[in-house]
């Protein structure tokens, strides 16, 4: 039973703690722009927040929101930033390469005619090296990204159980769910999330 709830936990964790989408970094398109400035809207007055709902004497059970955990604790928000500082890192690195083999590319399509055929094998030998370099530090890049997002969950994972179960047994509950289950509805009272976020960052 404990191993079906941690993989479930694990589950949620990897969509809430999920890196950025790992690609091949290329020139950004440039933007049209408006043709008339646009009108600046009005900003609409901010909503008083809702007061929480009570948790039910009665209740046996309860869920909690693991993307919103992972979201809005210390230590979510600080493994979301590791992982984003990582792939912007990668992106770059291979950002450069790809300008590199552009700026070959380019130097050869446009020497036809110029350049003598030694010089023009050496620069062909020059772009395969690159885009070599450039499929290998994708790869690599991918896998040391996926390693570091692991790595967070694990840790994430260890601190967020013990709550987890602390609160079950502080409030005699059955079952604690995860949010991403699925429910046809739920008592929103039964909602843990700001508790298990208060006592996660609480945690030192």
């Amino acid at each position: 039973m404990r191993a079906v709830k941690l993989s479930i936990i694990a589950g949620a964790l990897t969509l809430a703690l999920s890196a950025p989408a790992f690609a091949q970094a290329g020139a950004a398109k440039p933007q049209t722009p408006p043709a008339t400035p646009p009108v600046a809207a009005q900003p609409a007055a901010p909503k008083p927040p809702s007061p929480p709902v009570p948790f039910p004497q009665d209740a046996k059970y309860a869920f909690v929101d693991i993307q919103a955990v992972a979201s809005n604790s210390v230590a979510g928000k600080a493994a979301s930033t590791r992982l984003q500082q990582l792939t912007e890192s990668k992106q770059k690195e291979i950002g450069d390469k790809s300008k590199q083999l552009q700026a070959l590319t380019t130097k050869r399509d446009t020497s036809v005619g110029v350049m003598n055929e030694t010089a023009r094998a050496a620069l062909d030998k020059d772009i395969d090296k690159l885009q070599r370099e450039i499929q290998f530090a994708n790869s690599s890049a991918q896998a040391e990204v996926n390693d570091l997002q692991n790595e967070l969950q694990g840790d994430f994972q260890k601190k967020l159980i013990p709550i987890i179960e602390e609160l079950a047994k502080e409030k005699g509950l059955y079952m604690i769910f995860t949010a991403e289950s699925g429910f046809a509805y739920v008592h929103p009272g039964l909602n843990l999330s700001e508790e298990v976020i208060k006592r996660l960052d609480a945690k030192k």
